[in-house]
């Protein structure tokens, strides 16, 4: 029985050669695979990889440091090891092997005993890499499980803070897990565009929609005089209101500090200070106008209104989703950034079925007066 389950390649133009190295490794692996010329076993390898290249130096068309090199610049042979053969034992023509990527080399006419001994050790090599490369990708699921669960360990702490702001104004309903996977879908839609491809990436989506929950966590600051006011707000009521932003935004800011490469609470401050402020610089805190704002905060927005527009209130009724398209679409270019609109709108039979999805029921809604 074969000492290795192991695929050799020989790459030899002289058939004695060929069957002389095919004796020697018959008892020491389980299959050997030979070809005359270069191209044939770079396409043989291609379709089936061995685990270890016997390569001739010296063969008519391409010689073996040009398949060497071939092979190196192929991701999927890269790492399959080399030992090349040559009758020519000189250190400008190992020097050059090397280089080329090979990894020993044996010389003609050959000795079976060291064509054994140089196979066995490379083959050990390689089945070592292999395990090596198999327990690092164990680890790495281990850690990328770990950090996951830490992750959505933490997002729920982050969440149910959130979630205080929101128990406070009861018919706001499902309103942060909404506006949550709104956010997602805007991202998603505005990424696709060519000229968001290269701002909008995987992180940036996950980010955005997972922050998009901190937007009024500054409302915790607000009493429940006014955010739970029935009548129209006066002036200063409405000013104070309008203060969350601010609060919000300088409440994550102090986590930021601590952490500031953390992604999530940066893009968390952006959505939290400047979900309010309008594409034509009409909103508020700060009266930004255009891309000045920022982008998470702009989808943060559409977002928002969407959800609110169709939620009923003591003071309004729900909006119909035709009606909440028309009135954004309106808007575009005035509250919102048009590309975010368009986003939106490519998305909005998505958006109304999250809605109606994630809503409470009709029973729910009626026994709030709901009109």
């Amino acid at each position: 029985m074969p000492q290795f389950d192991a695929h050799v390649m020989v790459v030899e133009d002289v058939t004695i050669n060929t069957r002389i190295i095919r004796m020697i490794l018959e008892s020491l692996v389980s299959c050997v695979t030979s070809y005359e010329r270069g191209e044939a076993a770079l396409a043989a390898a291609k379709k089936d990889p061995p685990d270890l290249m016997l390569l001739d130096i010296h063969m008519p068309q391409m010689d073996g440091y040009e398949v060497c090199a071939h092979m190196q610049s192929d991701p999927e042979l890269k790492s399959i090891p080399i030992i090349f053969l040559t009758a020519l034992d000189t250190d400008e023509g190992k020097i050059r092997g090397f280089r080329e990527g090979g990894v020993d080399y044996i010389t003609k006419p050959f000795n079976p005993e060291e064509v054994k001994a140089r196979v066995t050790s490379h083959l050990r090599l390689r089945f070592l890499q292999h395990e090596l490369e198999r327990q690092n990708d164990d680890l790495e699921r281990q850690v990328e499980a770990q950090v996951r669960q830490i992750a959505e360990s933490q997002m729920a702490t982050i969440f149910a803070l959130a979630k205080l702001s929101e128990y406070r104004d009861q018919e706001t309903g499902q309103h942060l897990e909404r506006v949550r996977e709104f956010c997602r879908q805007l991202a998603t839609s505005l990424g696709r565009s060519p000229s968001y491809n290269q701002i909008i990436d995987a992180e940036f989506i996950v980010n955005t929609a997972m922050a998009s929950v901190l937007h009024d966590i500054g409302k915790v600051a607000i009493p429940d005089a006014i955010l739970q006011k029935p009548a129209r707000l006066t002036v200063d009521e409405r000013e104070m209101m309008q203060r969350h932003t601010v609060i919000g935004a300088e409440t994550l800011e102090e986590v930021y500090r601590n952490y500031p490469e953390n992604h999530f609470i940066q893009i968390g401050i952006e959505i939290a200070r400047s979900h309010h402020e309008k594409y034509n610089g009409g909103g508020y805190p700060d009266g930004l106008q255009g891309e000045t704002i920022p982008l998470a905060a702009r989808i943060m927005s559409v977002a928002d209104v969407y959800d609110a527009l169709r939620t009923p209130r003591r003071y309004k009724r729900a909006w119909s989703h035709e009606e909440v398209c028309d009135e954004l679409r309106r808007l575009s270019g005035e509250d919102f950034d048009p590309d975010v609109i368009n986003a939106f709108l490519k998305e909005e039979s998505t958006f109304a079925r999250i809605y109606t999805e994630m809503s409470r029921d009709s029973l729910t809604n009626s026994q709030k007066g709901v009109i």
